[in-house]
């Protein structure tokens, strides 16, 4: 196939996928009633004393960061963590490899969902040779009998994997470029990785070969759509997680004092200038 009937083919694909999005209206209303599911499943998870434990990984630009958003915009960050964490310093290299993000994980009634991984070892640190080929073999042994431990001790373990497809990708990535707002999520790593579309893919493959358990499968999940994935992850997080709606009595706000002789002081406040 000639270099421009690619071209064509791969804007026939991306078009055909954008053509059935999801519209916002449908995507908001949709999202309500399960944001309204998740405060039920906060307060089971509080009054029950879980212990909860969601990994997102995927490609570059795959929808992580807004799905993890949608999931916990209106829940408490008291019980719904996310934990980001940045390249490993000199001290934490030095550590067992799990051992920084063992220090992340919950108590009773916690939800700590985690932006990328340990897995970081079977995917980045695999491809960009930040680790050596034993280091990441030695991990697809280990990961599932360190996983089974944590489902023992109660911990109920979801684990995420977003994948896009290479058209979607470079057009979410080349988006960002211009963009003030996304820039910053474009990073010299992302570029380097960008071209290593197939070694990941090896690396992904491998990783659900050795780490896919009965006790800690892998869900993936198709995110060309945004909104469609969103919605999808959130739902088949509420099926994963069994949970009940605790009855409460109806709120009624209580009457306000009256001012009892109180007077607003004459204080010169500094107000924010009402530029809007």
């Amino acid at each position: 196939m000639s270099a421009s009937k690619e071209g064509k083919a791969k804007k026939a694909r991306h078009d055909k996928a954008s053509s059935g999005k999801m519209k916002a209206k449908d995507y908001d209303r949709e999202l309500e009633k399960l944001h309204v599911e998740l405060v039920k499943l906060q307060e089971w998870v509080v009054a029950k004393g879980l212990k909860v434990i969601v990994v997102f990984e995927g490609r570059d630009g795959a929808g992580k960061g807004g799905t993890i958003k949608a999931l916990t915009e209106r829940v408490s960050p008291r019980v719904f963590r996310v934990v980001a964490l940045p390249s490993p310093t000199d001290r934490e290299k030095s550590q067992m490899y799990v051992q920084r993000y063992m220090q992340h994980f919950p108590a009773a009634g916690e939800v700590v969902i985690f932006d990328r991984s340990w897995y970081n070892r079977a995917g980045v640190e695999r491809v960009m040779g930040f680790c050596s080929e034993a280091q990441a073999k030695r991990f697809l042994e280990l990961a599932p009998m360190v996983e089974r431990a944590m489902v023992d001790s109660g911990i109920i373990l979801i684990k995420y994997w977003l994948e896009v497809s290479p058209e979607e990708q470079t057009r979410r990535l080349t988006q960002r470029i211009d963009d003030g707002r996304k820039i910053w999520k474009l990073s010299p790593m992302d570029l380097k990785s960008y071209s290593r579309w197939y070694d990941y893919s090896r690396a992904r493959d491998e990783m659900f070969a050795k780490t896919d358990s009965s006790w800690a499968p892998w869900y993936a999940a198709q995110s060309n759509d945004k909104k469609k994935v969103r919605l999808n992850i959130i739902s088949h997080f509420l099926s994963k997680v069994p949970y009940e709606e605790i009855k409460r009595a109806k709120v009624v706000l209580p009457k306000r004092q009256k001012p009892e002789g109180y007077k607003e002081p004459d204080y010169p406040y500094k107000w924010v200038p009402e530029t809007f």
